[in-house]
Order: structure tokens, then C-alpha cells, then sequence
């Protein structure tokens, strides 16, 4: 990967071992303080010396703020931390995730607020301004973490991706196999797939449906803002505006459309929730992106499914499969006191260059890791919603930090579309002007044109 604080509050000074993955095996001769142990420089490109004394070896409290849902991943991240520098007591600070949103920004404003920060790109334009830039150099991040060149600012970063998800197909592996079907079957293309979910389908002799071979029911916008890139069409121009009413997004709208009304995989009033649906057994197929794993296998614990990457129109490579969002590494308060940012640096720098806290964050978020020394983990490529991303991750792209507008307005438009029958084109229009209307307010800047495909765009 939103009241005075309530505080969840660790103080680090546990003795957890790390293992430093990296081929990296030089020793630095100076000691940390507190420690006579020499350890390891972790890292390749990004490197981080443990035996450097943090604070000048003095002790220093800090405070780190996240959301419910991850304490035990930012208690392994302290205990490891500390481990070389039991001069920094750390407070963890858990916070819900709506409130998290409300009370960050105002904490940042002053003098007080915590050091270092989980951050959300969906909050970009909410916290940037209290944000201060990573004391890395950006050609080292780049060179490590797959979509850094898309969160450089003014030749610097303030945060960038860890790990990496997108729409991916999720199947019921039992209904799949009980159609018939097997992994030989496995669609790459839109026409197969729409052949695949009709075989899926089940209705009753009354025509009523029973099983649904592919549901988008809940809505479908965050996926539908992505498929036009698989027909060289790029979402924003290059004075960073929306364009939907192009033949690109009429072809993907439609196709989705005409699954239900021409191909009767599904009816729009079967179930409120594709995602709850398929874990209910409902629904053979649908999109999720990568969190749905970990949601699937806790909500629907006997539900057993697979992955496949999301189809495209043709057996030829597309300009993109899709784009992709991250989960974002930390922020730093540019606010703090320089000895407080010192050590905000530190640990960013430490998760940073560690291999093994990299692939702890990545397992626990089922997201497909940024870190290129990970891509090939043979631990993280058994997560189907992980491995299907391994062969084209390059062929993702990142639109940059959309602002909610777009979804929104998205939303309404395929619901009028899909349930009021309205003109497409009408739609589209209607949806895009008060997008553009919208973005004028905003410092939205696109990053499409940092793809490394960007060349292969359709030229207006």
C-alpha cells in the first residue's frame, strides 16, 4: 500500500536477527554505538552500513505512524532496526485508516508530528508539501526499484513503490475444472476469454442464472482505466487531460457490455459484489487486483482459486497489459528537527537496501516487488496474483497519482451506461468534461510519457 492519537506504542529493544540478502560482503571497521559486533553492508546499489553510529550514538526517541492491518510487519522492521542501533527508541503509532488521513496532515503542519510516516500515493497531493526528499541518490533507486522514474520531482524522491499490483483474473480452480477446462485453456485474449466464460456459466431451465462464468457487479471503473492502454491509447494527453471518448475506450466498454447482454455470462442484478461473490461461489471469474488475495484466502478460506494475467485483444504484444498502483515506502516530515530527519533518512535507507524487509513488506501485501534483486523469488512467485505479473512487468505503465475525480466520474458513467442504457459516446463525453473540469483545480501531472514504451502511444 487512511480524536487526540490513541498510541500503539513499541518500544524497540527486541534482538530479532537479520538476514541480509545481497551478495554484498565488505566490512566497515567502525562500531556502532552500543555494539561491538561487525556486520555485513547490506545492499548492491542502495547500500546501508549498519555499523554507523546513528545520532552520533546518542539516545533519540522517535515517532512512526501507520495504519491498522500492518503492526506486525513495522514491529519486524523496528526489532531489525534496532538490532544495530539500540541507541533509537522508536513509537509505533497505529492510527484506523480513515482517521489515519484526517490526523496526519494536521500533524504534519507543526513542529510535532511523527518523523516518518506510512504514505499512500492516493494522498500525494495531501501530504507532498510536508514531505521531504530522500538523501539517496535517484540514479541508485532507479536502478533498484522498477517505477521509480515515475515519482521524481524535480530530480528528487519523496517516496516511491515497493511492491506493484494490477487487474488481475481470479478463477475458482473447482469450476474450472468441473466445465472442463484445464490450464491449457487459460486465455490470452479477449475472444478466448469471453469463449471461456460462457463455458463457466450456468443457468437453470427457466433461464435463470446460477452461476455467473464472469461478474463485474460492485463496479468495474479502476479496472476499465487501464484496458485502453492494451490498444496504444494512453488515458491522459500531454497537457495532462483526460481522454476517454476514443475508440480505444468505446471497444473496451462495449466488450464488457455485450458480456452480459449478447454472451449472458452474467446479469447485472447477480449479486452487488464480484469479489464477495466469487468467494461465495457464486461468480467463476472476476478482477481484482493484488489484495484480493490475501482478503480471498481470509474471508473465504475454502474457496480455492488461481490467477491469470489479464487478457488483450491479440496474440501481439500490446502497448501495455494495464497499468499498475503501488504500495508506497515512507514519508519523512520535512517538519521534524534535523536530528529526527536524520534518523527518519536512516531507516529509509535501511528498508530500502534490505532484500529480506523488502520481501517481508511484499509477502504480507501480496504485491509483486518493485526491488529487481526480488522479481525472480521463488517465495513470492508462488502467489498467483504475484507470478502472473513476472514475465511483462515492464510492459505496466503508471499513470501517476490520479486524483479521485477520475474514478468517480468513471464509475457514474459505465453505470449509465451498463444499467440506464445511455448513449456511449454521450457517456464518454459527459464523463471526461467534468473530469477536465475538475483537473484544472489539480496539480495532476501524468507519467505516461516516463513508460519505457512510451514511444509505441497512438499519436494524436
Amino acid at each position: 500500500m487512511k480524536k487526540k492519537v490513541v498510541s500503539l506504542v513499541l518500544i524497540a529493544s527486541l534482538s530479532m536477527g537479520l538476514v541480509a540478502c545481497g551478495n554484498n560482503e565488505k566490512k566497515d571497521a567502525v562500531k556502532n554505538a552500543g555494539n561491538s559486533e561487525e556486520y555485513d553492508v547490506i545492499g548492491d546499489t542502495v547500500t546501508y552500513d549498519p555499523n554507523k553510529p546513528v545520532n552520533g550514538g546518542k539516545d533519540i526517541d522517535t515517532e512512526f505512524w501507520y495504519w491498522t492491518g500492518a503492526s506486525n510487519l513495522f514491529e519486524s522492521l523496528v526489532d531489525q532496526y534496532t538490532k544495530y542501533h539500540p541507541n533509537v527508541n522508536i513509537e509505533l503509532v497505529e492510527n484506523p485508516y480513515d482517521d489515519y488521513w484526517t490526523k496526519l496532515p494536521l500533524a504534519l503542519q507543526g513542529t510535532d508530528g511523527p518523523a516518518i510516516f506510512n504514505m499512500h500515493n492516493s494522498q500525494h497531493d495531501n501530504l507532498i508539501d510536508y514531505m521531504a526528499p530522500y538523501d539517496i541518490p535517484v540514479d541508485d533507486i532507479e536502478a533498484e526499484f522498477t517505477g521509480a522514474s515515475g515519482h521524481v520531482i524535480d530530480d528528487k524522491i519523496y517516496y516511491t513503490d515497493y511492491g506493484l499490483m494490477t487487474a488481475t483474473v481470479y478463477y475458482n480452480t473447482d469450476m474450472w475444472k468441473k466445465a472442463g477446462l484445464t490450464k491449457e485453456d487459460i486465455p490470452t485474449t479477449w475472444d478466448e476469454f469471453r469463449k471461456v466464460a460462457k463455458k463457466l456459466t450456468i443457468r437453470d431451465g427457466d433461464g435463470n442464472l446460477v452461476q455467473a462464468g464472469f461478474s463485474y457487479n460492485g463496479g468495474i471503473q479502476g479496472d476499465v482505466l487501464g484496458m485502453q492502454y492494451q490498444y496504444g491509447q494512453n488515458l491522459f494527453t500531454e497537457d495532462n487531460q483526460i481522454t476517454l471518448n476514443n475508440d480505444a475506450m468505446k471497444e473496451v466498454v462495449n466488450r464488457l457490455k455485450e458480456m452480459y447482454t449478447v454472451d449472458g455470462v452474467c446479469d447485472y442484478n447477480f449479486g452487488n459484489n464480484s469479489g464477495d461473490n466469487f468467494g461465495q461461489g457464486t461468480v467463476a471469474m472476476f478482477l481484482g487486483w493484488g489484495f484480493m488475495t490475501n482478503l480471498l484466502e481470509e474471508n473465504f478460506p475454502d474457496t480455492k482459486f488461481d490467477c491469470f494475467e489479464i487478457p488483450v485483444p491479440s496474440d501481439k504484444t500490446p502497448y501495455a497489459y494495464h497499468r499498475y498502483n503501488g504500495e508506497s515506502t515512507f514519508g519523512i516530515n520535512k517538519n521534524a528537527s534535523k536530528e529526527q530527519q536524520a534518523v527518519a533518512q536512516d531507516i529509509v535507507r535501511f528498508f530500502l537496501a534490505s532484500d529480506s524487509i523488502q520481501k517481508e513488506f511484499c509477502l504480507a501485501n501480496s504485491v509483486f516487488p518493485a526491488k529487481t534483486s526480488l522479481q525472480t523469488d521463488s517465495d513470492l512467485l508462488a502467489i498467483p496474483s504475484i507470478a502472473v505479473l513476472a514475465d511483462h512487468i515492464e510492459r505496466y505503465i503508471w499513470p501517476g497519482t490520479m486524483p479521485s475525480t477520475v474514478e468517480d466520474n468513471v464509475k457514474i458513467m459505465l453505470e449509465d451506461i451498463f444499467y440506464n442504457d445511455k448513449d456511449i459516446t454521450k457517456a464518454l463525453t459527459d464523463a471526461e468534461n467534468n473530469i477536465n473540469e475538475d483537473l484544472k483545480n489539480s496539480n495532476f501531472e501524468s507519467q505516461e510519457s516516463k513508460y519505457k514504451y512510451a514511444d509505441e502511444t497512438i499519436k494524436d
